[in-house]
């Protein structure tokens, strides 16, 4: 099968599953999903879920989170992957939303990673949720199932390299939507360990599944 082939096989299949996919991590506003986002770094949107609400409550705006101190922050984060780190990247993100941005969440990719804590994954979250861009954050759920599916090669090694490519194949306009697909398939059934093959609507397109076992 072509390249091309498979990812439209595969469009059509999560069109036709998953017509509606998008972040699960809560917000209502840019502010609060930037948060999130940095939170959710090696961390479930479970436990980002949990602990935000008094953190959105008690730090609406850029500027009462700027005024705050990592010490108080970590108090309300502290049941995360690398609090402390964290802590810090929220306090220091939102004094520089404040000094250079106006106190609003920018929307290209050379002004997010400016902020800390923010890298180019996060930034392309941003950008696609927020901005509705033709990003892709390439995670650790997109990077397994983009390898698995077949819709990468094994050359593409890195997060950018995968990111570049699958950019290269998926329609602009759907890129925002397909992000969400690869990473929502990665969490509840391509899962790292036990992947839920029997039950793939996938299975006999992805390249694990047309692997020929030893011996037969």
């Amino acid at each position: 099968m072509r390249k091309q082939e498979l990812y439209n096989k595969v469009i059509e299949y999560f069109q036709a599953t998953m017509p509606v996919a998008e972040t699960e991590l809560h917000y209502s506003n840019p502010f609060e999903l930037l948060i999130a986002v940095i939170l959710s770094a090696q961390c479930t949107d479970k436990r980002v879920n949990m602990i935000t609400p008094p953190l959105f409550r008690d730090f609406p705006t850029p500027e009462s989170l700027a005024a705050s101190t990592p010490e108080v922050i970590f108090e309300y984060i502290r049941s995360v992957s690398y609090p402390n780190n964290k802590a810090k990247h929220l306090v220091g993100m939102a004094q520089m939303l404040v000094k250079d941005f106006q106190s609003k969440v920018p929307d290209t990719l050379e002004q997010l990673i400016k902020l800390p804590g923010v890298g180019r994954k996060t930034a392309n979250v941003i950008q696609s949720v927020v901005f509705n861009k033709a990003t892709m954050a390439v995670d650790t759920h997109v990077f397994r199932v983009s390898h698995r599916i077949g819709l990468v090669p094994k050359t593409c090694t890195t997060p950018l390299a995968t990111e570049k490519h699958l950019v290269k194949h998926i329609p602009e306009a759907l890129i925002p939507t397909a992000h969400h697909w690869l990473i929502l398939h990665g969490r509840y059934v391509c899962t790292a360990r036990s992947p839920k093959c029997s039950e793939c609507g996938l299975n006999g397109l992805c390249k694990e599944s047309l692997k020929i076992k030893p011996g037969i």
